[in-house]
């Protein structure tokens, strides 16, 4: 039933505005039940924004497992108020690297790169998690279940048995990086291979998590959008509440841009900042729907058979597509897309810089060299681009890369533009030796 107390009495909301119902937070609902919209929790209210700055500043000393994290650390912008319920992995944390030869390669004067891949399971699905599963713990529920090509497995997987609770993956059939399926394996997930993509799968589940009462983790939670919100919070923390001009991210289901205007909007109304930062949404080629609709309006139209090599973000009916137009709208955003070659060269270029990432977050630094050369960025503006996982998490994508064996989905060769191919030697000192002197000369 709607939700009828208090305005600061945190709850969930339906983001339809001719609709704008209010629901309890222990209601297992991810939809609106009176007109099917999303829902998202509601924003803080009244916090002081100097005595926020210090506190959230001076946590980061302390060794309590819920000040460790960087999710929990900033728990004022979460509607939870027990802590006694969370499970952490000490989550967050993740740094801002500087990278000038990818601010090179993209035409930029600067460009920095937000490593999510530094989180406990090497992505940034693990700031959304820990607010999932403890919502989970709150509810009393004991089986939880996503939909996953990869990285929300490996997580969920983690944080549901560091809770104790039963994790049940779905995946589609042979699309899956190894590199994470390996996770969900080690993690003691029920893991369920199925003969569909990720979107037919998630229809799926979605109707069995209501049948069963399994605890859905996927994006649509709005516990998950939470979590990962205060990777925005962390960010202008380490910028000095400085906020850029472009924050840059790949697109695949759109969670993490809903939750990164969220954030931006709520930080702006409670007057920890004083402006909006520019987004901008990068999508590959072969799975572009919101580039598609971010340009041509009218009704937004699925891809039917993604395709992208970036498995991360091979999704072609993302659930959280309307709270990312609104994001984008409200920012004064755009939306582009990349090609496979595209991505496969700015990820080499970002291992240059001695910062590896799986190939989804790669189609930043490609986004931007496009968007530059469009004049759509300019040299002189500051950005941060969002890398989401670790670069271990595709590695045959490396290699075949660097060795010249990487082929589109359609099967179509990628020029491996900045190859680095490992060689081989004779077991003598002085081979080796003319080898390396070579290499030098090179």
């Amino acid at each position: 039933m709607p939700y009828t107390e208090g305005l600061s009495t945190p709850s969930l909301l339906c983001i339809e505005p001719s609709c704008a119902s209010r629901f309890p937070l222990d209601e297992v609902i991810y939809t609106c039940p009176k007109c099917g919209a999303l829902l998202e929790a509601s924003a803080p209210q009244g916090l002081d924004p100097a005595a926020m700055k210090r506190t959230w500043r001076e946590r980061r000393t302390s060794n309590a497992p819920e000040d460790r994290s960087g999710v929990w650390r900033y728990r004022e912008l979460l509607p939870f108020r027990d802590m006694t319920r969370i499970v952490t992995l000490a989550e967050g944390n993740t740094p801002v690297l500087e990278a000038p030869r990818a601010a090179r390669y993209a035409g930029l004067n600067r460009l920095r790169f937000k490593h999510q891949g530094f989180n406990p399971t090497g992505s940034f699905k693990d700031n959304g998690m820990t607010a999932g599963a403890s919502q989970a713990l709150r509810l009393g529920l004991k089986r939880v279940a996503c939909v996953s090509t990869g990285n929300t497995s490996a997580s969920m997987a983690a944080y549901a048995s560091a809770a104790g609770l039963t994790p049940i993956i779905f995946l589609p059939q042979g699309n899956i990086s190894y590199g994470k399926l390996a996770q969900a394996l080690e993690y003691g997930a029920l893991t369920v291979q199925v003969e569909a993509n990720f979107d037919q799968i998630l229809k799926l589940v979605r109707e069995l998590a209501e049948k069963t009462g399994i605890y859905l983790l996927n994006s649509v939670n709005p516990f998950r959008i939470e979590g990962q919100k205060t990777i925005m919070a962390e960010l202008l923390d380490q910028l000095d509440w400085r906020v850029p001009d472009w924050i840059v991210l790949p697109g695949g289901n759109l969670g993490n841009i809903s939750a990164f205007g969220k954030a931006f909007r709520e930080l702006l109304s409670l007057g920890l900042i004083d402006r909006l930062p520019r987004f901008a949404v990068i999508q590959a080629e072969g799975s572009a729907p919101f580039y598609d609709y971010f340009h041509k309006r009218g009704s937004f139209v699925p891809v039917t058979k993604p395709e992208t090599l970036a498995t991360a973000i091979r999704i072609g009916d993302p659930v959280s597509w309307p709270k990312a137009i609104q994001v984008i709208d409200e920012s004064n955003g755009v939306v582009e897309k990349v090609s496979e070659q595209e991505i496969a060269d700015a990820k080499a270029v970002i291992g240059q810089c001695g910062i590896g990432c799986e190939p989804a977050s790669a189609a930043t630094l490609a986004g931007i060299r496009k968007l530059v050369a469009a004049g759509a960025m300019k040299a002189e503006e500051d950005a941060v681009a969002v890398l989401t996982g670790h670069v271990l998490k595709d590695p045959d994508y490396i290699y075949r890369y660097h060795t010249g064996q990487l082929a589109t989905p359609s099967g179509e060769r990628i020029s491996p533009n900045f190859a680095n191919q490992p060689v081989t030697a004779a077991a003598d000192v002085e081979a080796i030796a003319e080898l390396l002197q070579r290499h030098a000369g090179e």
